[in-house]
């Protein structure tokens, strides 16, 4: 029962959907748990729309480009932009100066500071330009890839949240799964999603570096991030799926 009730504690807090996850506004820690084991699954439904979408876009005469910035948007939007917003609060957190107080603090703020800007500008119109590459060249495989680069970023999360890490702060997403994670969940979703992108990936070998350079990004971001806000947080984990999502795009445009 847990596992099922984090499948949907999964889709509730990571998608649009109406899926009831239970009573209550704390989750118990086995479900929070579930939720972040479950999040590659969720991940791969709404990445598989939006490269479908960016497909069906550029089969119906729009122009590439645009079709690959309305199929991020859709992704964005089906995900209530909580990933984005957690990449602008980590940016602007770690461009700041202070003590990791004062980064958590500027995090909190709610404001884009400049360093957000230009991350979101250049993550998301690196996604977008990256499907719109991928999307000319059939159904299958605008969908596969946008499945295997939403799955590949929230494999992240297990990273971030594994065992040893502490939250940077108390309440929120990042303290209720902190410390989570044995170590090997996260390193098993990123070989068994390699092993995917060699099957269903054209060319075998782009799909299994996109996912190799993803895991190389969110161990540095995540050993970054302790060190300079003492731990993690909801933000970090947005920040890693993006960082992940972005990986995975550019590899497969650059070589598919």
């Amino acid at each position: 029962m847990t596992a099922w009730r984090g499948l949907a504690l999964a889709l509730s807090w990571l998608t649009v959907l109406p899926v009831r996850a239970g009573t209550g506004s704390a989750p118990a820690a086995g479900v929070a748990a579930a939720a972040i084991r479950w999040a590659p699954v969720v991940g791969a439904l709404v990445g598989a729309v939006s490269g479908a979408l960016a497909w069906g876009l550029v089969a119906a005469g729009v122009p590439t480009l645009v079709a690959g910035l309305l199929g991020v948007a859709a992704g964005v939007l089906a995900t209530r932009g909580m990933h984005v917003d957690g990449l602008a609060d980590t940016a602007d957190g770690l461009g700041c100066y202070g003590p990791p107080e004062r980064a958590l603090a500027v995090m909190r703020d709610g404001g884009a500071g400049p360093f957000a800007v230009v991350t979101l500008l250049v993550a998301l119109g690196a996604q977008a330009a990256a499907l719109a590459t991928v999307a000319p060249l059939g159904p299958a495989v605008a969908t596969a890839a946008g499945a295997l680069a939403a799955a590949t970023g929230r494999a992240g999360f297990a990273w971030c949240a594994r065992r040893g890490v502490p939250a940077a702060r108390p309440g929120g997403l990042g303290a209720s799964v902190a410390g989570s994670q044995p170590w090997w969940v996260a390193a098993a979703w990123w070989v068994l999603l390699a092993a995917a992108a060699a099957l269903l990936v054209p060319a075998r070998w782009p799909g299994v570096l996109g996912v190799a350079a993803a895991a190389v990004l969110v161990v540095g971001l995540s050993a970054h991030t302790r060190r300079r806000f003492g731990g993690m947080t909801g933000d970090v984990l947005g920040a890693a799926s993006e960082l992940g999502v972005t990986a995975v795009l550019v590899v497969l445009s650059a070589a598919l």
